[in-house]
């Protein structure tokens, strides 16, 4: 197996966002069926994470996110299946804390997202085999542990845009 699928990971940014002990979380079609995960998705080229959490949260729930500051940097390897070319794969996730908006009823949510949902830390703990992977528990729990960082943690050259 070359080394450079492990070495070079895929940058992700994932929205942590919880009102009233609830975390909102996105149901969506994976290859593996349907999964429970955080609003994430690909950093794109040409925005920093801050930009790129904001899109994929407001892509994935319909809700206007702004990030407050990050949870976390994690380092996740999976491996895909056969379908996929049976290649390990790694990802490196930005998980941001912050606040949402209402959702906006007349924007639909992005391919592949089923609904989205609000779970406590019980619920979520209860359905680990349908997270789309580790991490969304592991974030959930660092945040509760009070694992926060400001946004000044994170810095984008201007040669980004």
């Amino acid at each position: 197996m070359p080394h450079d699928l492990i070495l070079r990971p895929r940058v992700t940014v994932a929205a942590l966002i919880e009102r009233d002990g609830l975390f909102l979380l996105v149901e969506e079609h994976t290859a593996d069926g349907l999964r429970l995960n955080q609003p994430a998705g690909h950093l794109e080229a040409g925005e920093s994470p801050e930009q790129g959490v904001a899109r994929e949260a407001l892509e994935e729930t319909g809700r206007a996110f702004v990030p407050q500051g990050l949870v976390g940097l994690y380092l996740s390897r999976t491996r895909r299946g056969a379908q996929q070319g049976d290649a390990d794969v790694s990802y490196l996730r930005l998980a941001f804390f912050g606040t949402a908006s209402a959702a906006d009823s007349d924007r639909s949510l992005d391919e592949g997202i089923v609904r989205t949902l609000w779970m406590d830390i019980d619920a979520l703990r209860a359905s680990v085999g349908r997270h789309r992977s580790p991490l969304v528990l592991r974030c959930v729990e660092d945040y509760l542990r009070g694992q926060r960082y400001p946004l000044e943690l994170i810095s984008t050259d201007p040669s980004v845009f």
